[in-house]
C-alpha cells in the first residue's frame, strides 16, 4: 500500500466530511421535488405544464452557471464559492417553501439552481485537495456523495411532502444551513 494512501478511504480530514455531507445535501435537492409535484400542483392551483418548470428552471439555470462557476472560484476561491453557493440554496429552498404562487416557485428554484452550481462544480476541487489518499479516494467520495444524494432526494421529498408539500423545502434549507457551519469552521 502506497504511502499516499493515508489508511483508506474513510480516513478523511474533517474538511471532506464536511463538504460530502453539503454535496449528498445539494444532489438531494435535485429529485426533491418529483414526488411532492402533485401536491404543490394542488396547492397552488397549478397545471402540469407549470409544475414542470420546476425542473426547467433548476436545471437550466445550474448548466448555465456552472459555466463560469470556475472562473468564480479562481477570482475569490473555493472555500468562498462553497459557502456562497450553501448561502444561496438555503436562502433560495427557504423561500421555495414560502412560495405563494407557481411563478414564484419558479423563481425560487432557479435561484436554488445558481447555488447548487456554484457548490456542486466547486465541491470536487475542493474535496481532492483537502482528501488524504490522492484523487482516487477524493472522486470516490465525491461520486457516493452524489448517488447517495440523487437516491435519497426522493425518498426525503416524498417522505416530508406526505406531511406538506413546503416541508421538504424547509428540510433542504436546514440540512444546508447545517453544511454551511460545518463548511466554515472545518474548511481550511
Amino acid at each position: 500500500m502506497s504511502s499516499q494512501s493515508g489508511g483508506g478511504i474513510l480516513r478523511q480530514p474533517m474538511s471532506v466530511w464536511a463538504t460530502a455531507f453539503a454535496a449528498v445535501v445539494a444532489f438531494m435537492g435535485i429529485g426533491l421535488v418529483d414526488p411532492i409535484l402533485p401536491s404543490i400542483a394542488k396547492g397552488l392551483n397549478a397545471g402540469p405544464s407549470q409544475v414542470s418548470l420546476l425542473f426547467t428552471s433548476y436545471f437550466l439555470v445550474t448548466a448555465v452557471a456552472m459555466l463560469v462557476t470556475g472562473w468564480v472560484s479562481s477570482r475569490i476561491g473555493g472555500k468562498r464559492t462553497l459557502l456562497l453557493g450553501l448561502a444561496l440554496v438555503v436562502v433560495f429552498a427557504a423561500l421555495s417553501g414560502t412560495s405563494g404562487s407557481v411563478g414564484e416557485l419558479v423563481g425560487f428554484r432557479a435561484g436554488w439552481g445558481l447555488g447548487n452550481s456554484l457548490f456542486v462544480a466547486t465541491a470536487l476541487a475542493v474535496i481532492v485537495g483537502a482528501a488524504s489518499g490522492g484523487a482516487e479516494a477524493a472522486i470516490v467520495l465525491y461520486e457516493a456523495a452524489l448517488g447517495l444524494g440523487i437516491s435519497m432526494g426522493p425518498l426525503v421529498g416524498a417522505a416530508l411532502g406526505d406531511w406538506n408539500w413546503r416541508a421538504p423545502f424547509f428540510g433542504t434549507a436546514t440540512l444546508m444551513a447545517v453544511g454551511f457551519v460545518l463548511v466554515v469552521t472545518l474548511l481550511r
